[in-house]
């Protein structure tokens, strides 16, 4: 292999083979162009940021992974500006996730029916495909974005200043040269088998919850109904999951018996045969795609090891029961543009980075050990195993008067977030609320960032100077949400304010980009105190006040 483009090409290194410090060709490279990287491509690059962003695919994967996310992610990619609940390509059906026995009797319901207190449907249904190719395209229109196919990385080193990413390039012609990237900081989505987690040496520890399942992602001809839309079928002869894939698609996933061979089974007449019962015929439907996967318990105790990170399916695995994995994964990209962004701003120091593992793998444990329950419930296929849980689950069921289990229960680990302090570290309420302007979603009419808002009363005037200074350091504003009639920045249209802080005895709450609480006050004197207690978790520069705004004196924390 001939080297085509080296570091030595760049003038990243000095005469004595030392990395120059300035000599970055980017200020993170992301290795993996799937939606976790993507996304965080994008969420950097919109911020202004130098993102190289490379795959070791010469082309994107055409086939469907993750059909469906929930009402957090719709937040996140309205950043975008991808409105969930009108898109085409994306769509809902407000109902419960019913898991049913062979008899056709309700083990469990789970709530999938609701619109979430974050102002979104708590589930959503696409084609990942499709919602890939969307971020791809947003990622080419951000300029200081590149994003490099055939690409895979084979090598990485760091120093105090930055890392040195190398790696073999692959053209269409299939020739091969080898190519090295100078970064501030790499960040690794790049999968299960991650080069970045092994090269970074961070352990990934399995929990010995494993399971072969078969996935059918079918096409039907025409209008397919069913009821209800989604659900699971605990069926020991067979456990079965079935569920929408976004417009015009559905799904099946079959679990792989004990002594079945799995290759066998994706065979197209294998699973045709599994269909048949459902309606779905080779003259009716295509069958878009038949695979075996492993579906997994798994995630990184560490997440970070100096300038280099993981995130997505490289930090952790989860079943799929929950339809929690992706949205995971999109999580720790949210999580980690807002402190990268802070960091290569020059705005906080890079201990900021500690906090987006402790809280993120919390965060993802949750879901995962939540699948990994639900999973023992449908992965059962001993006859008399399966009647005990049956009995156990309808009763419990009763007891609880048919109640559906709730989906957003998850916090983040503690990090930057004040604990202690009613709903920090848990994602926002987000309202309807209306300005002189326009009338909608809080985001939308009043924006996004770092906010401290007050209900009834305007947080400006309660902060001390210093800490009015360092939230417009942070580009962050405060919010007076009020009531028809009053002199107030957003109107509490449907009362989700009120609500919400009077449910939790507070006045005021402290948002973080990531539409996660940081901090709540009942009071001024608590305000200010909890705001002193935001700030330090972010090791913010130094800076002093001078006539009202933040001067930046140093770089350090």
């Amino acid at each position: 292999m001939t080297p085509t483009k080296s570091a030595a090409s760049h003038g990243l290194f000095d005469d004595t083979g030392a990395p120059r410090p300035g000599g970055f060709d980017a200020d993170v490279a992301i290795v993996g162009a799937g939606p976790v990287g993507t996304l965080l491509a994008v969420l950097l690059g919109l911020r202004g940021h130098r993102v190289t962003l490379v795959e070791k695919w010469p082309t994107a994967y055409a086939q469907p992974r993750a059909v469906t996310y929930d009402h957090e992610i719709a937040r996140i990619l309205s950043i975008l500006g991808i409105d969930s609940d009108q898109d085409d390509a994306i769509n809902y059906h407000d109902e419960l996730y019913y898991w049913k026995n062979a008899k056709g009797e309700t083990l469990l319901v789970v709530d999938w029916a609701s619109t979430s207190a974050s102002g979104w449907r708590v589930r959503y249904w696409f084609n990942q495909p499709d919602l890939e190719k969307r971020l791809r395209r947003i990622a080419g229109e951000v300029p200081s974005v590149t994003l490099r196919w055939g690409w895979q990385a084979t090598a990485l080193s760091q120093d105090a200043d930055g890392v040195l990413l190398g790696g073999t390039v692959t053209n269409a012609a299939g020739e091969t040269t080898t190519e090295t990237i100078r970064a501030r900081y790499v960040v690794g989505a790049d999968g299960a088998n991650s080069f970045v987690r092994q090269a970074l040496g961070l352990d990934f520890v399995d929990h010995g919850f494993f399971f072969d399942w078969l996935i059918l992602d079918m096409l039907p001809h025409g209008p397919y109904e069913m009821s209800p839309s989604q659900w699971q079928l605990c069926d020991p002869q067979r456990p079965t999951t079935i569920v929408p894939a976004g417009p015009g698609r559905r799904r099946w996933e079959y679990m792989v018996l004990p002594g079945e061979d799995p290759q066998a089974l994706a065979a197209p007449e294998s699973a045709w045969r599994l269909l048949e019962p459902w309606g779905l015929t080779p003259q009716n439907a295509t069958l878009e795609r038949s695979a075996v996967y492993r579906f997994q318990a798994r995630w990184a105790e560490t997440w970070r090891r100096g300038r280099g990170l993981i995130a997505g399916d490289a930090a952790h695995l989860m079943p799929p029961f929950a339809g929690e994995g992706m949205c995971a994964g999109l999580r720790d990209s949210v999580a980690l543009a807002w402190r990268l962004d802070l960091i290569l701003s020059g705005k906080a120091n890079d201990r900021l980075l500690d906090t987006y593992g402790t809280e993120r793998k919390a965060h993802a444990r949750h879901y995962i050990e939540f699948s990994m329950d639900l999973g023992k419930i449908i992965c059962i296929t001993d006859p008399e195993e399966a009647d005990a849980r049956d009995r156990r689950m309808i009763a419990e069921l009763a007891a609880s008067d048919g109640t559906p289990v709730p989906t957003d229960v998850a916090c983040l680990g503690s990090g930057a977030w004040v604990e202690g302090t009613p709903h920090a570290g848990e994602l926002s309420v987000q309202g309807i609320v209306s300005t002189t302007e326009r009338s909608g979603r809080f985001d939308d009419v009043v924006g996004r960032g770092w906010m401290v808002l007050g209900l009834g009363a305007s947080p400006e005037a309660v902060l001390t100077e210093q800490q009015r200074a360092a939230l417009r350091f942070l580009d962050g504003r405060c919010v007076h949400i009020g009531f028809e009639g009053t002199d107030c920045d957003a109107v509490d249209v449907n009362g989700a304010y009120a609500q919400w802080l009077g449910r939790i005895g507070a006045r005021y709450v402290v948002l973080r980009p990531d539409f996660y609480v940081a901090a709540s006050a009942a009071s001024e004197d608590d305000l200010r105190r909890v705001m002193d207690q935001v700030l330090e978790r972010l090791h913010l520069s130094k800076f002093e006040v001078r006539d009202g705004q933040p001067d930046r004196t140093a770089h350090s924390a």
